[in-house]
């Protein structure tokens, strides 16, 4: 395992938590947590973090009040808009996986070219899951395949086409779940089926650099053995023994 080379998701939770706990509407949460989104994206090339995926929006949120979906689509929108420039100049490579044919036309413009725009970024791949579903997008990767049972690499690649993802995308090392909720909410599954899990009781709008790096920290404290024994652990979930 790449000590400066890793993947880290996280699932953003405790946005409309943060308002309430204040009094506020839960789309003033929503808005606070673009922020959120800035630091951890600012922090993440000095932890050694070269891939990040947060989970945006699930499949599963489209039964939230419209109101509040509204809001998150148009806040997804203008963040994509606003911060275009600055991945460029940081080297970010941004990407948007999950489904586009529920989203609007125009938001769906709106990622085709911030992701053109930022193609050439190689210090940090920022992936955003939008109508995200592991599952579905599991199911969907399945339908794609005939013949025999695929090898695991061939299903990754089919995996990232049925998610609109790279199939280069290395499998994710550490998750972090920010809120008050211990779950994974149907995310990434696949890609963490070796991932060490941290969750924290930081609401999202109030997470910062700091504390991902305390969650990067703890991960490097962490014994990974992928399943084999601690002597044969280096060479990673490729290699992994019968041993549990």
């Amino acid at each position: 395992m790449d000590m400066e080379n890793l993947h880290v998701a996280i699932i953003m939770d405790g946005n409309g938590h943060w308002a309430e706990d204040r009094g506020w509407p839960r789309s003033r949460g929503h808005r606070a947590g673009a922020g959120a989104v800035r630091r951890v994206v600012e922090a993440s090339p000095r932890l050694g973090i070269t891939t990040l995926t947060l989970y945006a929006f699930s499949a599963d949120n489209w039964r939230r009040p419209a109101a509040e979906v509204a809001t998150l689509m148009a806040l997804f929108r203008n963040f994509l808009r606003a911060e275009v420039g600055a991945c460029r100049r940081e080297g970010v490579r941004l990407s948007v996986i999950g489904r586009r044919d529920r989203l609007s036309p125009a938001l769906v413009r709106t990622i085709e070219q911030a992701e053109a725009a930022t193609a050439a970024g190689r210090v940090l791949n920022l992936r955003l899951a939008v109508d995200y579903s592991s599952r579905d997008a599991i199911t969907a990767a399945a339908a794609l395949h005939q013949g025999a049972v695929p090898s695991r690499e061939a299903f990754r690649t089919l995996l990232a086409h049925a998610q609109h993802g790279d199939p280069g995308t290395p499998d994710v090392d550490l998750l972090v779940r920010t809120g008050r909720e211990q779950r994974l909410s149907d995310f990434l599954l696949w890609e963490c089926a070796y991932a060490e899990l941290l969750f924290s009781s930081v609401l999202w709008p109030d997470f910062t650099g700091e504390d991902l790096g305390a969650a990067v920290e703890a991960f490097h404290r962490r014994n990974r053995r992928f399943g084999s024994v601690p002597e044969a652990c280096a060479a990673g979930p490729e290699r992994e023994t019968a041993a549990r």
